[in-house]
């Protein structure tokens, strides 16, 4: 075959990759969404802990290698939509907060406004133990200053309507996201677990109630931290 013939169809076919990529800022930005999007149905279907780095690349029309352009790991992907999570949040309760009044309400504000985003909530549950590994520092400093920023704030508002001095009002929101992230797993069982449930009440019985129990809870920490002042 003439050496003209073999070299055309392979600078077409270097065309065709380059194409496939995503070249302007705007278009990397658009598909660095649609991957974060993705990731986030994915999470809200069938749990953080259930979503692999290929489900998230088919569900957008992409190899893992390309993922990997965007985000290093899949870890990395939800420590950013953990980041994000903890920013609505933050806005969410801190709207709610200047209409409260005394501890009661405040926590109830917490309680609430947590157990209505599982997502969040699911994210904690995993922040430590999985998330938090196999990821960038820029990726885990991003992350720690959205918590350390929401908690600051958050906590400012609660001393402005309670007794609390404002760090204890920290201290009572970190308690709030810690719980809540110990509390949603157990609220939200394995399917194994389900069914050793339905099967054994009394083991069913002392698994608890995920908004009264952080009510609870709570309720006895901004009892207590008056208390522990020198």
């Amino acid at each position: 075959m003439p050496r003209a013939a073999r070299a055309g169809p392979r600078r077409h076919g270097c065309r065709c990759r380059r194409r496939s990529r995503a070249r302007r800022p705007e278009h990397k930005q658009q598909r660095r969404e649609a991957i974060l999007t993705a990731a986030r149905e994915l999470a809200v279907a069938s749990g953080v802990r259930n979503v692999s780095l290929g489900a998230v690349a088919e569900a957008v029309g992409l190899a893992k290698s390309n993922i990997m352009r965007y985000f290093g790991t899949r870890e990395e992907i939800y420590l950013i939509l953990a980041g994000d999570e903890w920013r609505e949040w933050g806005e969410v309760v801190s709207d709610r907060l200047p209409d409260c009044a005394g501890s009661d309400e405040v926590v109830a504000a917490l309680a609430e406004t947590l157990t209505a985003r599982p997502l969040l909530c699911d994210l904690m549950s995993h922040t430590t133990t999985s998330l938090e590994h196999n990821v960038s520092v820029p990726a885990a400093r991003m992350l720690k200053h959205a918590i350390l920023g929401v908690i600051a704030d958050v906590g400012a508002l609660v001393s402005h309507v309670t007794d609390l001095t404002e760090s204890e009002g920290m201290e009572l929101v970190s308690a709030a996201t810690g719980l809540a992230g110990m509390l949603y797993p157990v609220a939200h069982p394995s399917p194994t677990m389900a069914e050793l449930y339905a099967q054994d009440p009394d083991i069913a019985a002392a698994c608890p109630e995920m908004m009264p129990t952080l009510i609870r809870m709570l309720s006895a920490v901004a009892a207590g931290l008056p208390a522990l002042r020198p």
